[in-house]
């Protein structure tokens, strides 16, 4: 019998070659299992005490297209900014992942629009110092303000007349923080 045939004028189809390209046409016979949004939903509004959507709540449910690997053990939640404004949701198994849940910062409604709108601790126009911070420096600078905001709101700032302009956190009156981590 011959398991060999002409192929695109002499090339030859050994038949070494024809069980490897069969086993790329194959589909997966089983499904992968999949963790339920539902799931991560319910660990992060555990772990905040608050609902989806309600202040220190996840602002939206976990998007239920995710198709993230079965998780083999118990979840594990913590917060992942000092500020709370995030939740870091892992999986410690063997096929780990992580992800990054957005809280709806406490005063805020469900829409994240404010409740009541803090005094803003910096005017557009002010004149402010913009320093820049990492881990074991600082630099800072005069710069201006382009933009009100409250304390912990990130701001337009410029450094000089024609630098461009940078975004900075109001960390108090007076001085916008950029973080360089």
């Amino acid at each position: 019998m011959d398991t060999t045939s002409d192929w695109l004028d002499g090339w030859r189809l050994s038949p070494l070659v024809l069980p490897m390209l069969l086993t790329l046409c194959d589909t997966p016979t089983r499904a992968q299992a999949v963790t339920d949004p539902a799931q991560i939903d319910r660990a992060v509004a555990e772990f905040t005490g608050a609902a989806i959507g309600s202040p220190g709540g996840a602002r939206v449910p976990t998007d239920p297209r995710l198709r993230l690997v079965a998780c083999g053990g118990p979840l594990a939640v913590s917060w992942h900014t000092s500020a709370k404004t995030a939740v870091q949701v892992e999986c410690p198994g063997p096929t780990s992942w992580r992800i990054f849940i957005a809280i709806t910062p406490a005063g805020s409604t469900a829409s994240g629009t404010p409740a009541a709108k803090p005094a803003p601790a910096v005017k557009r126009g002010d004149a402010i110092t913009v320093m820049v911070r990492g881990p074991g420096f600082s630099v800072q600078q005069p710069g201006e303000a382009m933009e009100a905001g409250a304390v912990g709101d990130w701001i337009v700032v410029r450094t000089a007349r024609k630098a461009d302009p940078l975004r900075a956190r109001i960390e108090r009156p007076g001085l916008a923080v950029i973080p360089a981590e």
